[in-house]
């Protein structure tokens, strides 16, 4: 009853608490969405790379003292996302390795930058910060909660007008291209938008935990279900509950919050696992 009465004053009392939640839960239900298609088109890693790449470009915005880092971050990492659609199609260096070469190289210059330029006195923390999220997303303003609802619905706007292209890119591009679809049109779509779901989901969970706010729900539903419909409707709601849940622990119990959140991920992962191979066995 304590822990209950806590949270509700964390709630009615700290209007933090109340936009750390609304931007988690927007993040976790776009993540979710573009997850299913990443992971069955096997674009997994570029989240991974994006994402080091935003650190890059945070450390740049930080050491420039740019208040607005939305504004370096955002076109450096939508850039970096165009530049990795393409590097599988007519490049000497090819996907794996470009992604390796990028997300390692901003994560080196972005970590040097900021031991060259400190802002801070206390260093090992902004890093721990913008690499796990462990704070930041406790320290969101209104004018980021605004920013965050803008890009979310921008987000689940093109989803839903795009869904049946972004379906048919995703299971066979070759057939898309034969029936007029321009694919390399909807696999830019994909690459800008999980750009946009990086950008955001370092507030919530840091840059190097966004790969798994992305492909666990995705893995999860994959376990249970197998239309496309009702896999991304799954993968959703495990992202929302699992966002919420991890929030609402962390808040608790004092915990990082993009870690607790990744946690949640995981053992609803292995529930799922379980299931799936409880329901085989029934089957066989």
């Amino acid at each position: 009853m304590n822990g209950l009465q806590t949270l509700v004053d964390y709630f009615v009392n700290y209007p933090f608490v109340r936009y750390a939640f609304a931007v988690g839960l927007l993040i976790a239900l776009c993540a979710s969405l573009l997850g299913v298609t990443l992971v069955l088109k096997r674009f997994s890693f570029i989240g991974d790379g994006l994402s080091h790449v935003a650190f890059g470009a945070m450390a740049v915005a930080a050491v420039t003292g740019l208040t607005n880092r939305m504004a370096i971050v955002l076109p450096v990492t939508l850039l970096s996302a165009v530049l990795l659609l393409r590097t599988g199609k007519n490049t000497k260096i090819k996907g794996d390795a470009a992604v390796a070469m990028i997300s390692v190289g901003a994560l080196a210059i972005g970590y040097m930058l900021m031991n060259l330029f400190p802002t801070s006195a206390n260093i090992s923390g902004d890093v721990c910060s913008t690499l796990f999220g462990s704070t930041s997303i406790l320290t969101l303003q209104k004018s980021d909660v605004a920013v965050c609802v803008v890009m979310a619905a921008i987000v689940l706007t093109v989803f839903v007008l795009f869904y049946h292209q972004i379906f048919a890119v995703t299971f066979d591009e070759s057939f898309c291209s034969a029936i007029g679809v321009r694919a390399n049109v909807y696999n830019l779509v994909i690459a800008v938008i999980t750009a946009i779901i990086i950008v955001l989901a370092m507030n919530l969970v840091g840059s190097l935990l966004i790969s798994a706010l992305i492909i666990f729900p995705a893995l999860s539903a994959m376990r249970v279900f197998k239309s496309f419909l009702s896999v991304i409707i799954c993968s959703s709601v495990i992202s929302v509950v699992c966002a919420a849940v991890g929030i609402v622990l962390s808040i608790l119990f004092s915990t990082p919050v993009g870690s607790t959140i990744v946690t949640a991920d995981i053992v609803v992962f292995l529930g799922f696992w379980i299931t799936s191979v409880i329901i085989g066995r029934t089957r066989v």
